[in-house]
């Protein structure tokens, strides 16, 4: 069962109530008796255990940021320049009506 945790709106007293999805919330605080408790939103408590996860088989690998990525794809594309060893002329893509 899932815990939840409460705030009186009055009081700010906070709480905590394990209860099934299905239960109604609350609709008085404990401490003062007011009916102005609201839920709270809070992050989910469980990790990911075992091989098969991130935290244990891909933690290690770095990832390239975007702008090395496309640096390097840009240095490596034939089209983008013209090498004057290889024929070309140096002075950037080929534009002609030529279609292979």
């Amino acid at each position: 069962m899932p815990i939840y945790g409460y705030q009186c709106q009055a009081c700010n007293h906070e709480f905590e109530l394990m209860q099934k999805m299905s239960d109604p919330a609350p609709s008085v605080c404990p401490a003062c008796g007011k009916p102005d408790v609201r839920k709270q939103l809070s992050a989910a408590g469980f990790q990911l255990k075992g091989s098969g996860w991130y935290a244990t088989d891909f933690k290690g690998v770095a990832k390239p940021s975007p702008d090395a990525k496309a640096n390097s794809e840009a240095k490596a594309s034939p089209e983008a320049k013209a090498s004057p060893d290889k024929g070309g002329t140096g002075s950037g893509p080929k534009t002609g009506s030529s279609a292979s």
